[in-house]
């Protein structure tokens, strides 16, 4: 019941047959293409247009954005240093009583 089971490997059914021989190619090269004219102009960059609205909302989210990032990593900040402060409480507590311990004897 516990013992585990090992798969066992299919023996192969079916003739295999050996791989095909590999024949190199020829490599034929063409003469280059003739050059195109040069354009007389280069196609423009698109230019984006803010409305003053989409301006004000990218602002406006880019501001929400920071604080929300701000107050994620402040709260972190805090708590780590609660942790830090609540174990050095501790550790001073657990020095006094091991001390008083040693005096009584």
């Amino acid at each position: 019941m516990f013992r585990p089971k090992i798969p066992t490997m299919p023996t192969p059914t079916g003739l295999t047959s050996p791989p095909a021989a590999i024949e190199p190619t020829e490599v034929i090269q063409h003469a280059p293409a003739p050059a195109s004219a040069p354009a007389g102009q280069s196609p423009s960059r698109p230019v984006i247009q803010l409305s003053p609205g989409a301006v004000i909302a990218l602002v406006g989210g880019g501001t929400a954005v920071v604080l929300v990032v701000g107050a994620v990593l402040v709260s972190m900040l805090l708590a780590v240093a609660i942790t830090g402060a609540s174990v050095a409480v501790c550790a001073l507590v657990i020095r006094s009583l091991i001390s008083a311990d040693a005096k009584r004897r």
